[in-house]
C-alpha cells in the first residue's frame, strides 16, 4: 500500500470519534479522512472519500453498522473496497458475528489500548492474517450449524489449499504458512487466492467463518 492508510470513523458518539481521531492521527502512516455519526453517513462517507479502513460501530441510528457494512461491500469483490473493522463493547455480541458475516474484516473492543487500535488498523489494511484469531474462531464455532452438510466448495479444494485454509483459521500470516509448509510465500499467496475464490469469500475472515459454519473446520481441528 502506497501512502498513508486512510481511515473513516463511524460512531454515533462524538467523544468516541474524537478519541479515535487523536490516537490515529498521531501515528505515522495513518490518516483520518472522515467521520460519520450514523450508518447512512458511513456509507456516504465511504463512497465520497474511498478510505482504506472503516472503524464501524455496530449500533448506530438510521441503519446500524451491520447494514452499513453490507451496503459498503455490496456488489462484486473488489480490491478497492475498504476493510471494515467493527468497534464493539462485547466480543461475544451476536452483532459482532453478524457484522463479520456481512463482510467485516475483524473487530476491536472499545476498551482496547491505543496501541492495540493502531496495530489492528494496520493489520486489517494489510489483509495478511486474522485479527484476534482465537476470538474469531470462538465466535464462528459457537454459531456453526451442529449437523452441517459438506459444502460444495470443499471437494474443489486441493489438499494444499485445504491445509492453507486450516492454517489461515489459526491466524497465521502468509510467511508463517509458507515456513510451516515448506513452500514459498508466492505459492501460499496463490493458494490463499484460490481458497477465497472457491469458498466465495471476500477475505480470510469470511473464508474462516465459511469453514466453521459448513463443518469443514471444527472447534477441535
Amino acid at each position: 500500500m502506497s501512502g498513508p492508510i486512510r481511515v473513516v470513523l463511524a460512531d454515533d458518539e462524538r467523544m468516541v470519534r474524537t478519541a479515535l481521531r487523536v490516537i490515529l492521527d498521531a501515528e505515522d502512516g495513518l490518516e483520518v479522512v472522515g467521520e460519520a455519526a450514523t450508518g447512512a453517513e458511513a456509507v456516504s462517507a465511504v463512497r465520497e472519500l474511498r478510505p482504506d479502513v472503516v472503524l464501524m460501530d455496530v449500533r448506530m441510528p438510521e441503519i446500524d453498522g451491520i447494514q452499513a457494512t453490507r451496503q459498503i461491500l455490496a456488489g462484486t469483490i473488489s480490491p478497492e473496497a475498504p476493510r471494515i473493522l467493527v468497534v464493539t463493547t462485547f466480543e461475544n455480541d451476536a452483532y459482532v458475528y453478524d457484522a463479520l458475516r456481512a463482510g467485516a474484516a475483524g473487530f476491536l473492543l472499545k476498551r482496547a489500548a491505543p496501541e492495540e487500535l493502531v496495530s489492528a488498523v494496520r493489520l486489517v489494511a494489510r489483509s495478511d492474517s486474522l485479527l484476534y484469531p482465537a476470538a474469531v474462531r470462538a465466535l464462528a464455532a459457537d454459531h456453526a450449524r451442529r449437523h452441517p452438510a459438506a459444502p460444495p466448495w470443499a471437494a474443489r479444494l486441493t489438499d494444499r489449499e485445504a491445509e492453507v485454509l486450516r492454517r489461515m483459521a489459526k491466524g497465521l500470516t502468509n510467511a508463517e504458512i509458507a515456513a510451516g509448509m515448506g513452500v514459498g510465500a508466492a505459492t501460499v499467496k496463490s493458494h490463499v487466492a484460490a481458497v477465497l475464490a472457491k469458498t466465495g469469500a471476500r477475505d480470510r475472515t469470511q473464508a474462516v467463518i465459511a469453514a466453521y459454519e459448513s463443518g469443514f473446520i471444527t472447534p477441535n481441528t
